[in-house]
Parts: C-alpha cells; structure tokens; sequence
C-alpha cells in the first residue's frame, strides 16, 4: 500500500462525531432518528428501553426472525442497548449518573413528563451545565397545542402537506405511505444538535433544541405560506402537477409504465419542445413563456401525454435524455434494488445481523470524502448492553446489577 493510500485510509477511519456521547431516551422513530444520524458518524449512543417493555419500534414494521422489525434493525443501528426506568427513584439516581458523562440527551416524551420524572431541563443542567438536550414533540415545548399526542400522518395534515396530496375532486391523501415528518424531524434534529455543540464548543453554552414534528414539514413547503400572507392564495391539490411550473407532472407510456418530468423554466421547456418535434408551441402567441403554459394547463399537458403514450418508458427515456430533457422513470422498491446507479452509488448495503444474517439497508448519506459515516451493527437486542454500560461504566458489582434487574429498575 502506498504512503498515499495509507493516510486516505488513515483519514476514513477519522469520525466527525467520535468521542460525542449521546443517551437516547426517546421512542418510536423521529427522535430516535436524530442520533442514529450523529451515530452514524462517530458518536458513541446508548438507547435506553423500559425493563420489561421492549420499544414499540421493535414491533414496527416488517418483523424478522429474532423478534425484532426491520424498522428497528436499520433505524437504531450503531446504537448500544440498555434497559431503564427513568420513574424510579434508583433509575433517576443511574440516568443522572449517566446524564454527568453525556454531551447530547434526546428525548420525545409528551411536554412536562421527564419534568414530572424530576429530570427535567432546569434539572439536567445542574448535573451537566455543557449538556445539550434534544426535545422532539408533536407541537414543540410552548403553544396551545403542547399535550395534543401526534404522529407522522398528524403532522403531514397539520402543517399543511396532506392538504395538497391527492386530486383536484378527491380527497387528501397520506402523502406516500412513509413516515415523512418522522424523518424530515430527525433530519431537524440533528441539525440542531450540531448547531448547539457548535455553540457549546464555540461559546461554552449548553442549550435545548425544541423541534414540533409539524415544523420540519412545514419549513419544506416552499412559498406557501408567503403567497397567503400577500395575495391571499390559498394552493390547492393539483393531482401530479404543481402550482407554479406547466408541464411538470406524471405521464404514462405506451407500456403503461409511468414517467415523472419537470419542465421548471422556459430553456427546458425548449428542450422539450424539441424533443416531442412541437417546436410551434413555442411561439410568442402560443406558450413560450411559463405563465401562458400555467394559464393552458389542460392543453399543455394533453400535448405532452399524447407525446409519451407514443413511447414505450425506456424509449422515451432515452430519446429525452439525448436532449437534457430533465425525465425520469417512477420506480417501486423493485426497481430501485436493480437500478444501476443506486447499485453504484451503493445507496443499500447488505448488513450481516446475529440470528438474522444479511440485511439489507439503506445506507449512510450525506457522502464524506474524508471522515465518511458508516454503519458498525444494525439494532441491537434488547438489554444487549446493560453489562458493558452498567458494570463496565458506572462500576457497579454484578451484585448490585442483578438486584437493579430483580426489582424492575434495568
């Protein structure tokens, strides 16, 4: 190997986040999803479960062989495993004890609870004033809303996204059948945490993150709430289309297979033009300009269909591709685990699980070209780490843990 060879490897072996240790107390997927994220890079995590009570995560989703769901095997990878009762007395004393080492705590308990559980901000700060806590609820930590319970679909309806999913005559639709907002939260999350470590590190402050899972959802709805605010528009589901661009839609192909394409300014529009050999429609009186195609919306998109339904997917694919046409096929899952550029972008890795063997996941992104992230083990088994974490860190006796696990505590 050479020198060149060996410090490239030297510096991928490097992690942004090692030596950053994280507790996760939360549940289910958004909150959990903002340290799998820093985990994923370096940090050291530990997620805590209720003795007895393994996370409902486990049971979400695809199950596997070992009791476990696949959600739990890809979205608590790299994550060490240990039980906990936080409302106990001697569970508080182990958190607290915990908590003294930590630099990032996550949780997404309703408002006020780890306050009842006397672990609250103003508490937790105390025992580590460099403490960075992680806050993920429905509603965020302040507003009339706080105790309202939410999930993915509630925050999807809430901040306005399921409102515009779905026909113009039809009704709002789950705007695909993924838990969106949980991961658009996570994302959220982890930004914030690395905001706030960046301030700790810069000026020697521990802060709170507080993220509702409707704010991601809502900061991603581009000019929404602006156009409301100054005209009064109020956008309305469009189907396939979208309100500011003609034609940017979904069309089907001779084949019956189905094409997404996104003609979003008028030099694309040229292109396909061209493409379709309608280089007329581009006249001044016709629809060279955006908003004349926005206005003939309907013929628009008859000319472009009638286009494609003349195509089998693949032909036209590669006839628009000739012209930097901007076209893409719609893939299912099956697709995707075939398509040559997921494969070598290796954007799913094959993982090999204890009890389980091979999983396959969807990799680590962003893409690092120094200190790249990457995935040690998938979700561990429940309680896999007490010893490591209980005996190995906090120096207790095999005694003293046995008697933890005897009265419910771990």
């Amino acid at each position: 190997m050479t020198e060149q060879a060996k410090d490239q490897q030297a510096k991928q072996s490097l992690k942004p986040m090692a030596g950053v240790k994280i507790l996760d107390l939360a549940t289910m997927l958004a909150g959990p999803f903002v340290s799998t994220i820093l985990g994923e890079f370096g940090a050291d995590v530990i997620k805590v479960e209720l003795p007895g009570s393994a996370s409902s995560s486990r049971q979400h989703g695809t199950m596997t062989g070992t009791g476990s769901s696949m959600v739990w095997l890809s979205e608590q990878r790299n994550k060490k495993c240990i039980t906990l009762d936080l409302r106990t007395p001697k569970g508080k004393e182990l958190a607290k004890r915990l908590i003294k080492d930590m630099d990032i705590v996550v949780e997404n308990f309703m408002p006020g609870t780890l306050e009842r559980w006397g672990l609250g901000y103003d508490v937790l700060k105390e025992i580590n004033p460099d403490l960075i806590l992680v806050r993920v609820t429905a509603y965020g930590q302040t507003g009339p809303y706080i105790d309202r319970p939410g999930f993915a679909r509630i925050a999807h309806a809430f901040a306005g996204l399921s409102y515009l999913a779905g026909e113009p005559d039809g009704r709002p639709v789950m705007p695909g059948s993924t838990s969106l907002g949980d991961y658009i939260t996570g994302v959220y999350g982890a930004l914030g945490a690395l905001l706030a470590y960046t301030a700790r590190n810069r000026y020697g402050v521990g802060q709170y993150v507080d993220i509702g899972l409707y704010e991601g959802v809502f900061r991603m709805l581009d000019e929404m709430i602006s156009a409301y605010a100054k005209n009064g528009f109020i956008r309305e589901r469009l189907g396939a289309d979208t309100t500011n661009h003609v034609p940017h839609s979904h069309y089907q192909t001779k084949d019956d297979q189905w094409i997404a394409l996104a003609c979003t300014d008028n030099k694309m529009w040229q292109r396909m033009c061209k493409a379709m050999g309608r280089e007329d429609l581009l006249a001044p009186d016709r629809y060279e300009k955006m908003a004349q195609r926005i206005k003939g919306r309907d013929e628009v998109n008859g000319i472009v269909s009638d286009f494609c339904r003349s195509m089998n997917r693949d032909e036209l694919l590669a006839h628009c591709f000739k012209l930097e046409v901007p076209i893409g096929p719609i893939n299912n899952v099956a697709d995707i685990h075939v398509d040559p550029h997921f494969l070598a972008r290796k954007n799913f890795v094959e993982i090999l699980a204890p009890g389980e063997g091979p999983v396959t996941v969807a990799n680590v992104i962003p893409r690092l070209s120094e200190t790249p992230g990457e995935i040690k083990w998938l979700g561990a088994k429940f309680g896999e780490h007490n010893m490591e974490i209980y005996r190995d860190q906090l120096g207790l006796s095999e005694a003293e843990i046995a008697e933890l696990k005897q009265t419910g505590v771990i």
